[in-house]
């Protein structure tokens, strides 16, 4: 049952998210969109399971404030990442 639930959130989350803000041209230009999509939604975003911290936090890595913010684009520029530069 919670995989079922799980599944289908993530596939509102897909249209939602991306599928309804972009023009897919082919199937090869949609499974680039789908997989930059579930890099994004597995590794950096929020989870709330997480307290509202995505995967790849570490929480022993001191993060240096006065480091400038970096941005990174995603999903063909739909969606931006931001972290502190290293």
């Amino acid at each position: 049952m919670c995989a079922t639930k799980a599944s289908r959130s993530a596939g509102r989350s897909l249209r939602r998210e991306c599928l309804d803000h972009l023009l897919i041209f082919g199937e090869r230009h949609l499974r680039r969109v789908l997989a930059e999509f579930e890099r994004h939604y597995d590794d950096h975003r929020p989870h709330q399971s997480r307290d509202q911290k995505p995967p790849l936090h570490e929480p022993g890595q001191v993060i240096d404030m006065r480091a400038p913010v970096r941005r990174t684009r995603a999903v063909s520029g739909l969606i931006n990442q931001y972290r502190r530069a290293a």
